[in-house]
């Protein structure tokens, strides 16, 4: 493999506040990698300066070994889609409309799309798993429709690195693993490279091969979630105690210890929601 993503000694800060401290990171063409953290700790921002809407107050970031800085807006978004917290749909717009807006970066006319950009919209609407909502109204779609179809206008994109911001956000638990699956599958089939900011830590130790855990805005481990989501540092950075379990096929969970006093409460209350 090679590598897609090259951080050295990045650095940014907002105004006085300093954001990141010196990460460096390097992620290799078609890793799916975790990035980890408490609330805070940089790993939007992060997101933000691969994305090329923030540029690093110090270190370098190359993507494809070209150095962020000498690619053009529409270049970069050709090789780089990204799936944010929140994007507030447009209203008024068919689902196959929206994903159309995805090839913006590829546009070759002022009006109308070309063959080859409805090749892409159906394939992105297909593999998303959205191909059914091509022709509903945007209004109409539940939470985990929404998020179908926002993967739909990244995929049109036809990106080498999928950048993903907290993509579980307000999913219930069935749709929280139908996205992550869908993406782990995206990333093998499209031979995508993802990085993907992640709250759960037992989902992203379920799906991620790789988690780089963020920290005060320093890169405080990076590896399998075996080798990073230690009792020691997930308390050091979340202040929880956690053990780790695993599942008969070899998956591992993370366990949250309860505080005792909460323990007591829960076992004094089983049948209370």
């Amino acid at each position: 493999m090679t590598a897609l993503v090259e951080l050295s000694g990045v650095q940014f800060g907002y105004g006085s506040r300093r954001v990141l401290e010196g990460v460096d990171l390097t992620v290799q063409r078609g890793e799916l990698v975790a990035l980890l953290g408490a609330n805070g700790s940089g790993k939007t921002t992060l997101l933000r300066l691969l994305a090329g809407t923030l540029r690093p107050d110090q270190g370098t970031i190359a993507i494809a070994g070209r150095p962020l800085g000498a690619w053009r807006r529409h270049e970069l978004a050709q090789h780089v889609a990204v799936l944010p917290q929140q994007l507030d749909l447009p209203a008024g717009f068919r689902v196959a409309e929206l994903v159309e807006m995805g090839r913006a970066p590829h546009a070759r006319r002022l009006f109308g799309a070309s063959a080859e950009d409805e090749a892409a919209v159906e394939r992105a609407l297909l593999d998303a798993g959205a191909l059914d909502l091509a022709h509903r109204s945007i209004e109409e779609l539940s939470g985990g429709e929404r998020q179908r179809v926002l993967v739909a206008m990244a995929l049109a994109q036809e990106p080498e690195l999928l950048l993903l911001d907290e993509p579980t956000t307000h999913l219930d638990v069935a749709h929280q693993v139908a996205l992550l699956a869908s993406i782990a599958r995206l990333r093998r089939s499209r031979q995508l490279t993802v990085l993907a900011v992640l709250h759960d830590l037992t989902l992203a130790a379920a799906f991620a091969p790789r988690v780089a855990l963020v920290h005060d805005g320093r890169l405080l481990a990076d590896g399998t979630p075996h080798e990073v989501l230690s009792q020691q540092r997930v308390r050091q950075v979340f202040g929880v105690a956690t053990q780790m379990a695993w599942t008969a096929d070899g998956r591992p969970h993370l366990v949250v210890e309860l505080p005792s006093a909460a323990q007591d409460q829960a076992l004094a209350s089983p049948g209370r929601a």
